[in-house]
């Protein structure tokens, strides 16, 4: 009779095999094991924990290991208190390991949203623990639970039974009401430092007999972001995904669809040196060669980074390895560039990696972006192409040896002129303090100058109000659509108020000049217009397509005696 084999182990993941059972198997987590050690030690559990984090930092695994300290009786059955080292061979300690203890309930928030979810909850605490030392109960997700479900949490959550212990588990801590935040200990589970998961995936890999590259693991560690269980699916995939004894980095690379990072240096130096057609023929290889082009994107905006971080701080570390062929490349490279091409081709970059992301052919949004960096790597600086302008004759030199030309007197219109010579003109201001006379408002400018900065009368004045007619004792107005009905008493009462005399506040259905608002915005369209028109500014507008005026200010010319007032375009 033939002899029948044992049936094979099914296949485990993994992120699964490798679950931590304990606080000695969490990795980069040292703070929450140490508040934890010693809230244990000294027996101030609290009654609910809050665990945040990005996904995959291990924020369910420690809600399950809290679980478990919390009802570990040790491998002889006779502890009698909870432990920050839970044995994991007691009842309690496999029941809760293998989602089966009635006591320690795992509920997603994701899943179950409503109320009702959690009435069952409020209705189990009542009842002592079967057969455990605490009911615990884990919601996974928390800030998935809808408004009145908090609201329902809230007071069992405050004043739990001494048996009951809560611990959520979350990504989105922001959602979070603080009103559950507030009744919680709670824990920032932080990002694992690529350095220390490439560590642990090193140990795991050797665990599995697996051969795998430094730079490999390096690799998949960065690709992870901070995330164990990334961190451990990448690896699993490497693993089917290799062939031969050993994982190389080339292996991983074309797994995960990365680009060699000497060829992406070949890209961004060929850019900025304006060599756009070698570039592109560059990110045609890599593209043929599997990269994805918003992964390329990504790591030209990383080397911009590194670059910059290289110039500033010529010790610094990041994308490129230290000891590599590319970190000193780089370093070369940054020592040739400026600090502002860099932060130029930053904005492109950054801008271009939305552009990529979005696009429905992503290799024809990504080439865009290289041919928009490469012509504006050749754009000069803008003091150079000032300097150059003033050379060249074709912007007057500036007045008494200043580092910026003197405005033409053709080109100083009237509108700004006129605005300061208004804003000259002697006219009584009125106090908000004390009573004005009636005599001393002649503008809509007067009415609004006695109401209370930031009050709901002023700024109505200012935006939603066009003036008819003004003379002392009445005033006819027309309001907009955004005007308050009880406008027209409103301002009656502040007029009979601060002038101590009647006044007739009437509403006009047509006519009237621009709100204040308004004019403002005429006054300070016309200046930039006029600014615009300056033959040095004009100059830089036409060198510099996209280029527009953001702020005006006024220079005080030698032969003007009075000060010129602030503009309301100045920022």
């Amino acid at each position: 009779m033939a002899k029948t084999s044992a049936p094979a182990q099914p296949y485990r993941v993994l992120a699964r095999k490798y679950r931590p059972t304990d606080f000695t198997g969490l990795i980069g987590q040292e703070a929450l094991v140490r508040t934890l050690s010693s809230a244990f030690a000294t027996g101030r559990i609290a009654h609910a924990f809050m665990l945040s984090g990005v996904r995959g930092v291990g924020k369910t695994t420690t809600a399950r290991i809290i679980a478990r300290a919390l009802n570990c009786i040790g491998a002889d059955g006779k502890g009698m208190a909870p432990t920050i080292q839970p044995c994991g061979v007691c009842e309690p300690c496999t029941s809760i390991s293998e989602s089966r203890n009635v006591d320690v309930q795992e509920m997603d928030a994701a899943s179950r949203t409503g109320i009702d979810d959690i009435r069952e909850i409020i209705e189990g605490v009542r009842y002592a623990p079967v057969a455990a030392r605490y009911k615990v109960y884990i919601i996974d997700e928390v800030h998935m639970l809808s408004k009145q479900a908090f609201n329902g949490l809230l007071k069992t959550l405050e004043e739990p039974p001494p048996h009951v212990k809560f611990i959520f588990a979350t990504t989105e801590i922001r959602k979070v009401p603080v009103t559950v935040l507030s009744r919680c200990q709670r824990f920032d589970l932080r990002r694992i430092d690529s350095a220390e998961l490439a560590a642990y995936l090193a140990t795991l890999a050797e665990k599995e007999k697996v051969k795998i590259e430094e730079d490999a693991l390096a690799l998949i560690a960065r690709a992870a972001e901070g995330s164990a269980r990334d961190g451990l699916s990448l690896l699993d995939q490497a693993i089917a995904h290799g062939e031969g004894d050993m994982i190389t980095a080339d292996t991983v690379r074309q797994m995960l669809g990365l680009a060699d990072r000497g060829r992406v240096l070949d890209i961004f130096e060929n850019l900025m040196g304006g060599k756009l057609a070698e570039a592109l023929t560059d990110l045609g290889g890599l593209y043929g060669a599997g990269a994805d082009p918003l992964a390329v994107t990504q790591d030209l905006l990383e080397t911009t980074h590194f670059l910059t971080r290289v110039k500033v701080a010529p010790a610094a570390q990041g994308f490129f390895d230290g000891g590599s062929g590319e970190a000193k490349r780089a370093a070369e490279l940054a020592a040739k560039l400026s600090v502002a091409s860099l932060t130029r081709a930053w904005q492109i970059l950054l801008k271009g990696l939305f552009e990529v992301r979005d696009a429905t052919r992503p290799i024809s949004a990504c080439e865009m972006v290289l041919i928009r960096l490469a012509h504006a790597a050749e754009l000069p600086p803008t003091d150079k192409l000032v300097k150059d302008l003033m050379e060249s004759g074709s912007i007057p030199a500036p007045r008494g040896g200043g580092g910026a030309p003197a405005p033409s007197s053709s080109s100083r219109v009237p509108v700004a002129s006129g605005a300061a010579m208004l804003a000259r003109a002697p006219m009584p201001a009125p106090s908000l303090n004390g009573s004005a006379p009636t005599a001393a408002i002649r503008t809509l400018e007067d009415i609004v100058a006695l109401c209370e900065p930031r009050s709901e009368l002023r700024v109505n004045l200012e935006h939603n109000v066009h003036l008819v007619h003004l003379e002392p004792g009445r005033i006819e107005i027309r309001p907009n659509s955004r005007a308050p009905r009880t406008l027209a008493n409103d301002l009656q009462q502040k007029l009979r108020g601060v002038t101590g005399e009647r006044w007739t506040v009437s509403i006009a259905s047509q006519g009237g000049a621009p709100t204040l608002s308004e004019q403002k915005q005429a006054v300070k369209s016309a200046r930039f217009e006029a600014v615009a028109q300056e033959p040095m500014v004009r100059a830089v507008l036409d060198r510099f397509p996209g280029a527009e005026i953001v702020a005006v200010r006024d220079t005080i010319a030698p032969d003007v005696a009075a000060p010129m007032p602030e503009s309301d375009s100045e920022s």
